[in-house]
């Protein structure tokens, strides 16, 4: 489908009006309209910003694949149609995303509410269904939503999902050598994200990735960046190459920009849907990477926020976004454009890695961990 925005006239506007109303957001207007005659107005677009800010989407008003992905999958609920595992074309919606959290509320490991009817939410329904005496599929029809419906859930809100992820955090102990990273520097290729005065987002991430990947490795890390200083892949295929790497944590890198030059500061996002079902290690990664970057750069603390965007829904591991800076703040700009100042980034992310694997123990107080502590850290004996 084509990237749809306002002014655009055609059946693919009227297809997005249609799931607008469905939706609540919009109405029909009064009389009959040719669907090739419909045009994405003022009024679409606002329908459009409000459900993207909704379901954490980037909230520009305009329809391109992931706002698309996100309203058709909105249009189902559970039980309006069949789900399986199709390996050709892969199911997603709200109702798979119900799916999962139902079967992880029951004690099935469907792994993190995706929306995306995979191999392992397949697995998991077919346990429920030989548990509870149905037919053995993996498929969710009527007769297993209505079982799924009638029984009482062990733990709310996927709990067990992040509880695992707590679990995996403490048995892999407080040393960083042997830990998996993958840093996604953010655009690339012909997609440079924010430009200002010379100054292009794509070539901050990958600079402060190459800093940070330094000194990730002096520590025994191992350390993958997702792309090349050439190349612009997808949020899908980032993600997609941080679940092949077999990352215990994924963190993607870029500085942000408002319409108004005084927006500045540095904010953080994990996974997180808003009511209950998110990420405890991604928000604890985020908030220690939050706290060392404000004390020791004296951006403004713009904090902490739950997101569903295709970079931190698809990843298996934590994941954490860090929007660093506004590019269009002359002095957040003048920071990032200091190579001196993005080692100070880089030694910060690092220390808060290392804050959550201590989980605690041996830790001292925000700002003040240092790159030679982590160091004489890991060669101390324990």
């Amino acid at each position: 489908m084509r990237v749809l925005r306002r002014g655009d006239v055609g059946e693919d506007v009227a297809e997005i009006r249609s799931l607008l109303v469905g939706l609540g957001l919009l109405t029909l207007p009064n009389g009959s309209e040719s669907a090739q005659r419909v045009t994405f107005d003022a009024e679409i677009e606002h329908a459009v910003r409000t459900f993207q800010q909704r379901r954490g989407l980037l909230t520009d008003g305009i329809v391109g694949p992931a706002t698309y992905r996100s309203l058709r999958g909105a249009s189902y609920h559970l039980g309006s149609r069949p789900l399986a595992y199709l390996m050709s074309s892969q199911v997603h919606g709200d109702d798979v995303f119900t799916l999962q959290e139902r079967l992880t509320e029951l004690g099935y490991d469907a792994g993190r509410p995706d929306g995306i009817f995979g191999p392992r939410t397949e697995q998991a329904l077919r346990s429920f269904q030989r548990d509870y005496g149905l037919l053995i599929d993996g498929m969710c029809g009527a007769a297993t939503v209505r079982a799924l419906k009638q029984l009482s859930p062990r733990a709310r809100g996927g709990r067990p999902v992040f509880l695992r992820e707590q679990e995996q955090v403490r048995q892999a102990g407080p040393r960083l050598r042997g830990k998996r990273i993958v840093i996604d520097p953010g655009h690339g290729g012909d997609d440079p994200g924010v430009s200002v005065a010379g100054v292009r987002e794509s070539d901050v991430a990958w600079d402060l990735a190459r800093r940070l990947e330094g000194r990730m490795k002096a520590t025994g890390m191992e350390a993958f960046i997702s792309r090349g200083p050439q190349r612009g892949p997808s949020e899908a295929e980032r993600a997609a190459f941080a679940n092949e790497a077999g990352a215990d944590l994924f963190l993607s890198l870029h500085s942000d920009k408002n319409i108004s030059p005084a927006a500045n500061g540095v904010a953080m996002f994990h996974f997180g849907t808003g009511n209950g079902t998110t990420s405890t290690v991604g928000e604890l990664l985020a908030s220690y990477i939050q706290r060392e970057l404000v004390a020791r750069t004296g951006l403004l603390d713009c904090r902490v926020h739950p997101k569903t965007w295709e970079i931190l829904r698809l990843t298996r591991c934590p994941a954490v976004r860090a929007e660093i800076g506004y590019l269009t703040n002359d002095g957040d700009r003048a920071k990032l454009s200091d190579p001196g100042f993005r080692d100070v980034v880089a030694e910060g992310i690092l220390i808060a890695i290392k804050r959550l694997y201590l989980l605690g123990e041996d830790d001292q107080p925000t700002g003040t961990f240092t790159f030679a502590d982590v160091l004489r850290h890991e060669l101390a004996k324990h």
